[in-house]
């Protein structure tokens, strides 16, 4: 069936790991009649977590497009996972959502992944409802849930239902929005319907009036028509409902239990009735500023938001039509690279169950397989049709590892492994690191490339070894030094001369010129790995043809790739030539090469040599409870403490930490906190090593080479 864009709910189910998305998911598809039976996780039968590797480990890793007929409605659902580990799949989940369905544990209340996805959800201005899920738990708190929702979302956060008797005994909620009470039978279902009890008719009232006001807040009409008549009908009431929410005004609270089929079937109907289509949501932005209307009657525009290759079938490529409508057999271009791609079959997924789809109409997602030169975060454009859909904004890497393969055999094809994982998922990305002479892998977290190694050492056959990465130090001087150096040699024939004056000193911006030398030419070289050289040329009466300028400044920079102190990359030096001699037959760029090469390494090692390291800024989301335990930990990481305080009910703490102690600290934070707290990194700036460190780094380097 084709469902036109008015008739298409696009929501993205989220929530921290536990909070019960995937068996919610289930309860959707079963109350639509999607599926005849509801699996579970423990019964590895659920149909969104399919792979081998979520049913190993009991939890999502990947998200999962299913859909489901409601009335007259398509609900496409996508299951992301809750691990900040896989917040890629989180973010391509929302880009493509118009809906974001936020499950909260009724026992655990707000937790921090759930902070770390309404970054999303706020960026994308997504609307959002909450529902807060295990209700039925024993330890269930609805209250306490709902508090802390109001305290770190705001105000907009309005309660529509509440539950009668919460805990083991759940059966009831009481529904302010329709003023009723669904009571559910011990197998959960289809509820009966009852009034609302007497004693609860106060607070439900309450509640009520409060979801009139919200709705009436948006449109001046039911405004006058609530001031006149004290209350709206429930046509208005919904009408109110759909802008508040579109435009994230209100965001409703609903109480469920996954478990036990409860409460499911009302935020089916809720989205179906009041919740955006993709033609209510504002335009699509494009990569050049413009905009695009989402319109099954404009030219085709799709975007590739997810990526998977799978074994016996290839690249699956999941997408959203922005505009127009597309059908198996259409030939459209890549906005990216410029090649033409024919859409083969288009499928309508539930997980990892396909059926052929003929048409699919702008506002609707799909899968299709085996497009050649197409991946994440491209789009697709009929012939003629030049735009963009904007990119999704994935987050920056917050771990990195060193890889190498069990023997250097196997390197090529552990490479085009990687490659294509990387296409696949744009939050891991793979570096050769020439200055390091490592391959490096940047992740989300050490559970993130744990299980890509696990997905290549099962696809590809390739144990793939994760080693300490080296960390990319600096050296640079922190005083001026003076050196002559005097390179000659004789091997019968013509031989090698060349005698170089040179003044290193430290630059900074705004120094003044060297003292006491005659500059007669500067030059600014912006180095490839940061900072800068100031190559000054100073020689007066032809001491040194100028011809052999470059070849001296090259013999400078061949050194400073490989430093004197631990072979790192030196930076911020100024390097005046202000003498010299040469010889009319034995003088050669090669000699004057290495003669500034040799003298530069000479004067570096009287100019107080310093090494530099990496400081990256972390900022640290935990309750208050294990804060002292990262606090603990962080000292014994050179840390040095930029602040701390409350964000919602949660505690941030902002520290600066050197890269040398980062490694493995995402599994580190996992271990001491229970996984209740977070991070996320950015590079700041170099600092200088303390001297001790810096011997023993020195002391390490000149080991290698005399082993060497």
């Amino acid at each position: 069936m084709n469902y036109a864009t008015k008739d298409i709910r696009n929501v993205a189910l989220l929530g921290h790991s536990g909070s019960g998305k995937t068996t919610f998911a289930e309860c959707m598809l079963f109350e639509a009649g999607a599926i005849s039976r509801r699996g579970n996780v423990t019964d590895k039968n659920t149909v969104s977590d399919y792979t081998d590797m979520e049913q190993d480990r009991g939890n999502s890793i990947y998200s999962a497009l299913m859909h489901a007929a409601w009335k007259s409605s398509k609900i496409n659902i996508l299951d992301t996972p809750g691990f900040d580990d896989f917040v890629g799949e989180v973010v391509s989940s929302l880009k493509v959502a118009d809906t974001a369905v936020m499950l909260l544990n009724a026992r655990s209340g707000v937790e921090v992944g759930t902070e770390l996805q309404w970054e999303y959800v706020s960026k994308y201005k997504t609307p959002a409802i909450f529902v807060i899920n295990h209700i039925d738990n024993k330890k269930a708190d609805y209250e306490k849930t709902l508090e802390q929702a109001i305290a770190r979302f705001g105000n907009k956060v309005v309660p529509v239902q509440y539950p009668l008797n919460q805990g083991d005994g759940f059966t009831t909620i009481v529904d302010a929005l329709r003023m009723t009470t669904y009571v559910f039978g011990p197998d959960g279902g289809k509820p009966q319907k009852n009034p609302i009890p007497a004693e609860e008719m106060d607070r439900a009232k309450e509640m009520h009036n409060a979801l009139v006001e919200a709705a009436a807040e948006n449109d001046e009409g039911l405004m006058e028509k609530y001031f006149e008549q004290g209350t709206l009908s429930e046509q208005d009431l919904a009408a109110g409902l759909r802008i508040a929410i579109a435009t994230q005004s209100i965001h409703p609270v609903f109480v469920a239990s996954s478990s036990r089929n409860m409460g499911s079937g009302r935020v089916m109907g809720f989205i179906n009735d009041v919740c955006p289509s993709p033609a209510e949501r504002p335009e699509a932005e494009l990569a050049d500023g413009s905009t695009l209307k989402c319109d099954s009657s404009g030219k085709t525009t799709a975007f590739i938001f997810k990526t998977v290759n799978e074994n016996r079938v290839g690249n699956v490529s999941y997408f959203k039509v922005y505009s127009g409508s597309l059908k198996s057999g259409d030939e459209l271009v890549n906005a990216d690279n410029r090649t033409a791609e024919r859409m083969g079959n288009i499928f309508l997924s539930n997980g990892k169950i396909r059926n052929a789809g003929s048409v699919i109409n702008a506002g609707d997602i799909a899968a299709t397989v085996k497009l050649r030169d197409t991946h994440t975060g491209n789009t697709l454009n009929t012939k003629g049709t030049d735009r963009k859909i904007a990119g999704m904004g994935f987050p920056n890497s917050r771990i990195r590892t060193a890889i190498e393969p069990p023997g250097k055999a196997e390197m090529e094809k552990l490479m085009k492994a990687l490659h294509s994982i990387e296409q696949e998922d744009p939050t891991l990305s793979v570096e050769q690191s020439h200055t390091l002479k490592q391959t490096l892998l940047h992740g989300q977290g050490q559970l993130h490339l744990d299980l890509i190694a696990a997905k290549i050492e099962k696809e590809s056959g390739i144990k793939m070894n994760f080693i300490r990465p080296k960390i990319p130090y600096r050296e640079t001087i922190t005083k001026t030094a003076n050196e002559i150096y005097r390179h000659k040699k004789q091997s019968g024939g013509s031989g090698q001369f060349a005698e170089v004056h040179m003044r290193i000193e430290p630059y900074y911006d705004g120094m003044g010129e060297p003292d006491g030398l005659n500059v007669r030419k500067t030059e600014e070289v912006d180095l490839p790995w940061g900072g800068k050289l100031h190559f000054y040329w100073c020689i007066v009466g032809g001491s040194i043809d100028a011809r052999f300028s470059n070849a001296i400044k090259k013999g400078i920079m061949n050194k400073m790739e490989e430093g004197p102190l631990t072979g790192s990359n030196c930076q911020d030096l100024r390097v005046s030539i202000y003498d010299g001699k040469m010889h009319p037959v034995d003088s050669n760029d090669m000699a004057f090469m290495l003669a500034a090469s040799q003298g530069f390494k000479n004067a570096f090692n009287q100019a107080g040599p310093q090494l530099l390291e990496p400081i990256f800024e972390l900022d640290i989301l935990c309750s208050d409870d294990v804060m002292g335990d990262i606090m603990g930990d962080l000292q014994t990481r050179r840390a040095m403490i930029m602040g701390m305080g409350a964000d919602g009910h949660y505690q941030k703490i902002t520290a600066r930490v050197p890269l040398a102690e980062l490694y493995k600290y995402s599994s580190t934070l996992r271990s001491i906190t229970q996984g209740r707290a977070k991070f996320t990194r950015k590079f700041v700036e170099y600092q200088s090593v303390p001297n001790d460190v810096q011997k023993q780094l020195v002391g390490a380097h000149q080991s290698e080479l005399a082993e060497a």
